[in-house]
């Protein structure tokens, strides 16, 4: 059916999407644990991503609505199946998404676009795996983990620190608030998680944003709150950057165990719950691997150029 001047055309799941070589893209929705995600593919037709176009597709009043845009694409390293590409609801391209990594590889299979299992991805900063394990379970090889200030991009100039068991604990001033205490994590995008006594009441809404946004994360950050119900159990909310709060985040997931594990509060492997659902987490010390459901919502087409002319013209009409 046809949703109003937006253009977009609502259809039941469907197994190709086929090319249609004009401005219509086809599009399918999908969540992994409630993170949820237009999805294109960027093989079989033209889709020229800018900052505008993911903004108006991720808008959930008068677009499809999604925490992040993934794109298919076809790969530029010769190891690599396909390119995987992460646009942040704000337009801003992003290194990974854990959730969207698992949505990734059931798209590419649901489509048609191969039927290698596993898969391997290319991200903007190097090649993961992803594993299809049949019904709606994906387990995905996150990559390389990084515990350095520069690696996430952070200043840490005239700021102390607390040595915990294997971790280092950043004290970040929040003024009006207190201090944050901050194991820093890089699994290609950078996260800040701290512990806190309980997850459900902490001021996710008003310390986030000051974390994720604070001067010192040079690219921003993905700030987590992490509760630790036992030594293989925890509960996570995650401010993400360019996207808020979400119902879950995998590489969120993964940073809060790896840095759990480093404190000496975690044993590999963590059951992480979030308020999409439960993710799997396993780390070695070198190898993480993350697991969790999937979930195909719906398929369409929508009219990019009219839906972002509709969206600039409603920011015009509101400036006058």
């Amino acid at each position: 059916m046809r949703a109003g001047r937006a253009h977009l055309l609502i259809a039941d799941k469907s197994p190709a999407i086929r090319d249609n070589g004009g401005m219509i893209w086809n599009f399918v929705k999908m969540h992994g644990a409630g993170n949820d995600f237009v999805v294109l593919d960027g093989v079989r037709q033209d889709i020229a991503m800018t900052p505008e176009r993911a903004r108006a597709l991720a808008d959930r009043h008068f677009g499809i609505g999604a925490d992040q845009l993934l794109l298919v694409e076809a790969p530029l390293h010769p190891e690599a199946d396909f390119r995987y590409r992460i646009f942040n609801s704000d337009g801003s391209e992003v290194e990974h998404c854990g959730n969207g990594a698992r949505c990734f590889v059931r798209f590419v299979h649901e489509q048609g676009l191969s039927r290698r299992n596993p898969l391997r991805a290319e991200i903007s900063t190097g090649l993961i795996t992803l594993d299809s394990s049949g019904g709606d379970g994906v387990s995905v090889e996150m990559g390389q983990t990084r515990f350095n200030p520069e690696d996430v991009g952070f200043d840490t100039q005239g700021l102390e620190s607390i040595a915990c068991a294997d971790d280092t604990l950043w004290i970040l001033p929040l003024p009006g608030i207190g201090e944050a205490h901050l194991s820093l994590v890089a699994i290609s995008n950078p996260h800040a998680v701290q512990v806190v006594d309980d997850a459900e009441s902490a001021p996710v809404g008003k310390i986030g944003p000051l974390i994720e946004s604070h001067p010192r994360f040079a690219h921003r950050v993905n700030a987590g709150f992490m509760q630790v119900i036992d030594r293989h159990n925890i509960a996570l909310r995650v401010y993400e950057r360019g996207a808020g709060e979400t119902l879950a985040c995998g590489t969120g997931a993964c940073a809060a165990v790896v840095a759990g594990i480093r404190r000496g509060l975690l044993d590999s492997p963590v059951s992480v719950q979030t308020h999409g659902g439960v993710l799997g987490v396993a780390w070695d010390g070198e190898q993480l691997r993350m697991s969790g459901p999937t979930a195909t919502v719906f398929s369409g087409q929508v009219d990019i150029d009219a839906l972002v002319d509709q969206q600039q013209a409603r920011s015009a009409a509101g400036r006058t």
